[in-house]
């Protein structure tokens, strides 16, 4: 019997030995989700003002083992795994949203945003075309049952033409002032980012020699490369525990130092490869440049002078704004930077991109391989570098910003033409977000004119 309990202690070591190896063998990829669900939870909580941030997790075998709670007092949120293992937190600082951080970052002063400069903050409710208010009910899915209508996930859609607010319609639980998230869209905005500083000659789009460290052939690649997606920078942007994209939002601090410092897998400029690392080197290199503390930035340059006074773009711990991915703002407000990007960068009667910004960054991009279907500057268009359309049933001059989730804003020039739809589909296939029928549908019905 002694023997046997000696044995059994023994197994019982090993077994616990095993089990914590296990654990810190595999923590690095559960903070990956744990840094998520905390991130989400402060920011669907504190800049969105919603109490509902589990409704915005995605469908992960780890997410029912994650614990956590919003602390509103200490403006924080914490994540765990079962109530004790791969603790994350995030942190809110006002104007600049949250950042998943071990403790408080200090992120400088924030430029004052007001809404007199963006005419859509206050624009009567407008009201309703039949032909428009029924290709809306169609992109919320009122013609499905109520489970796939709520699959599909539609939660805020603004239409404007000629820079009039012609249809919006929100979900149950959100409004016009409620922020949502658009995941991906920034780095369309980012490209708008690049344009503010290029018409103040602190940047230009042939720029190379981007990073200190960068003294090998890291040193060829250019601003418009990271804009375009042709750095050639290793890169895997699924959404998936220890990614690249996931290990840089939810595990690293300075996000563009991590990505800026992974290996390059192809020469800079010959293959295109979609990359949140890119942008967020890029946005690390505009701050570098600008008058600003770093968060600010987008703040001071862009979302001030559009009037977007419920836009929060957050920042990672080294106060670098995330232009990959984290920028909140209403779906009026997503509206108004397509309408921005329709008039060239003009707006409330000022220039503030280059003359022709929009055109250059609309061009597709010529590469010899490329991941991508007609990805330009920051932008993606419905004309192919080899004159091919990506969806017939768009207008050949249509562009769009498009994010996680089935987050999409379309500018049609042609038609003077944008649509804003913004919504929470991890289960929908791109093209049944019934996005492209809205826009191919108001473009036909002249958005209601």
């Amino acid at each position: 019997m002694r023997v046997f309990l000696r044995v059994l202690a023994v197994l019982l070591v090993l077994l616990v030995a095993a089990g914590v190896g296990g654990y810190f063998y595999a923590r690095p990829l559960l903070e990956t989700g744990t840094g998520y669900a905390a991130k989400n939870s402060c920011s669907v909580t504190l800049v969105a003002g919603r109490d509902d941030p589990d409704t915005d997790l995605p469908s992960n075998p780890l997410v029912p083992l994650i614990t956590g709670y919003v602390n509103e007092a200490g403006r924080s949120s914490t994540s765990q795994i079962l109530f004790t293992l791969s603790t994350q937190k995030a942190w809110y600082t006002p104007d600049f949203g949250c950042t998943v951080a071990k403790e408080r970052p200090s992120l400088g002063s924030a430029t004052k945003i007001t809404a007199d400069l963006n005419p859509l903050s206050e624009a009567p409710v407008p009201e309703v075309v039949p032909e428009v208010d029924a290709a809306i009910a169609r992109a919320f899915g009122d013609d499905l049952p109520s489970s796939r209508a709520e699959a599909l996930g539609t939660r805020g859609i603004v239409v404007l033409r000629e820079g009039q607010l012609i249809a919006e319609r929100y979900a149950d639980g959100f409004t016009a002032e409620t922020p949502q998230l658009g995941w991906s869209m920034a780095k369309s905005v980012t490209n708008l980012l690049v344009g503010r500083l290029v018409l103040q000659d602190r940047v230009a789009v042939e720029d190379t020699g981007l990073r200190p460290e960068w003294t090998d052939a890291k040193r060829a690649i250019s601003v418009d490369q990271l804009m375009r997606m042709t750095s050639g920078l290793t890169w895997d942007e699924t959404y998936a525990l220890g990614t690249p994209i996931t290990r840089m939002l939810y595990a690293e601090e300075d996000m563009a130092g991590y990505a800026a410092g992974l290996s390059l897998a192809h020469p800079p400029g010959a293959y295109q490869q979609y990359s949140g690392g890119s942008t967020n080197i890029l946005c690390s290199v505009l701050t570098d440049l600008a008058d600003a503390p770093d968060a600010d930035l987008p703040r001071q340059q862009l979302l001030a002078p559009l009037g977007l006074a419920s836009a929060t773009w957050e920042a990672d711990p080294t106060g670098t704004p995330v232009c990959s991915s984290y920028l909140w703002a209403t779906p009026r407000e997503w509206a108004a930077i397509g309408q921005f990007a329709l008039q060239d960068g003009v707006w409330a009667g000022d220039r503030l991109l280059p003359e022709g910004w929009m055109l250059r960054s609309t061009t597709p991009t010529k590469v010899a391989r490329s991941e991508e279907r007609g990805y330009a500057a920051g932008w993606w268009v419905n004309r192919q570098a080899d004159g091919s359309l990506v969806d017939p049933a768009l207008p050949e001059d249509t562009y769009w910003a498009s994010g996680h989730d089935g987050q999409r804003l379309y500018v049609v020039p042609s038609a003077r033409l944008v649509v804003a739809r913004l919504g929470f589909s991890p289960e929908v296939e791109a093209e049944d977000l019934r996005t492209v029928e809205l826009v191919a549908d108001l473009v036909r019905q002249g958005a209601g004119g």
